[in-house]
């Protein structure tokens, strides 16, 4: 496909994004990870000139290498928590657009670990915000979270962006501390009449339980699922009764993508926080989807539930996705049962020729685009 035109355009349709990215430098931190590296994909078949700031990808094997996604854009490999190197690199490629995905994003280890949690998590969120403040190229930031932040509150409603901040364990009060710090420097640094001077638009932005080919990070339902089938083992599935807002990566990508072309051009209206959920129908418990994704995989998969002692986690976990629907019209697209059947068949296709794995993330891509003006 020619750079700059999506497959909407070919079949004459309106381009997504109104080509906004098109030949705009953006910068991704964590570009190796498994959202990052998708999003890098999508943004070089947008057309944009692809920056990357990131350590090297954390599992082995990955979709950053396995889908050879870093020989379309400048992948640095480094620390967010090294100041110096980051600004250093950001003066040098000068982005016009960031998206900040650089986290250390599993429970587990985050309480393994609090350390390395809150360092990357906060001080990487300052880190980058502070370059920013020295980079006149920069225009929008877009600081991508979790649903996570909220303050436990077991709610049946979902949460909306107006709900307290908070979190019970290090990686949820992390990325609370994240949004937290993020309002301060939009307020202090950032917005109209600001004592810096620097007008950039920045919002945060919080996604549910993402999935999708190519994730392979411990302690995560689909890959630990993918990993017992793959090797013909029966999987162990620990708190079935928790109920989660589930959704292929694609879909709140879309919102990312959306949200920050509508800070280009009205920041003052936009800078905020942004919940990006499945539909209400798509929010659901943990032993449901594994049995979804059993029955789809076929090949004698089997789960059982895993009767250990286990860490507390939130039993309710639901967004409410009205602002990001009534405000920047964006809306779920593809649902959970199409979104474990693009998962699998990307897995599917990795277990029959991991070479063909560029092209089948390509194509769904490309599919989803479609699925906009169908």
């Amino acid at each position: 496909m020619e750079p700059g035109k999506s497959v909407l355009e070919t079949l004459g349709l309106k381009p997504l994004f109104d080509n906004f990215f098109y030949q705009k430098k953006v910068l991704i931190t964590g570009h190796t990870g498994f959202k990052g590296a998708w999003l890098s994909l999508w943004l070089q078949q947008l057309g944009a000139e692809v920056f990357g700031y990131s350590l090297e990808p954390p599992t082995d094997p990955n979709i950053f290498d396995l889908a050879e996604i870093g020989k379309g854009m400048v992948s640095h490999i480094d620390d967010i928590r090294n100041y110096s190197s980051l600004l250093a690199f950001m003066k040098k490629i000068e982005p016009n657009i960031v998206f900040h995905l650089a986290a250390q994003p599993i429970v587990r280890r985050s309480i393994q670990d609090p350390i390395e949690t809150y360092s990357t998590n906060v001080t990487g969120t300052i880190n980058l915000l502070e370059a920013t403040r020295q980079v006149d190229s920069v225009n929008v930031l877009v600081n991508v979270t979790t649903d996570k932040c909220y303050k436990t509150s077991e709610l049946l409603r979902g949460y909306t962006e107006d709900d307290p901040l908070g979190g019970d364990d290090p990686y949820s009060s992390s990325k609370a501390c994240s949004e937290i710090v993020t309002a301060a420097y939009r307020t202090s640094f950032f917005s109209k009449g600001n004592i810096s001077g620097n007008n950039v638009a920045i919002a945060t932005a919080r996604a549910g339980n993402v999935i999708g080919g190519g994730d392979w990070a411990e302690d995560r339902l689909i890959p630990d699922c993918i990993r017992a089938f793959l090797r013909g083992e029966k999987v162990l599935i620990r708190n079935k009764e928790s109920v989660r807002p589930w959704q292929h990566v694609l879909e709140p990508l879309s919102g990312y993508l959306l949200l920050a072309s509508k800070l280009s051009t009205d920041g003052s209206e936009y800078a905020e926080a942004w919940n990006f959920g499945p539909t209400e129908s798509d929010t659901n418990s943990v032993g449901k989807v594994v049995s979804m994704l059993v029955e789809k995989w076929g090949e004698s998969a089997e789960w059982e539930t895993d009767e250990s002692l286990q860490p507390d986690e939130t039993l309710m976990l639901r967004l409410n996705t009205s602002k990001a629907r009534s405000r920047l019209n964006w809306q779920p697209q593809w649902g959970l049962e199409k979104g474990l059947y693009k998962t699998i068949e990307w897995y599917k296709m990795f277990q029959k020729d991991d070479k063909g794995l560029l092209g089948i993330t390509l194509n769904q891509i490309e599919e989803y685009e479609e699925s906009f003006f169908a």
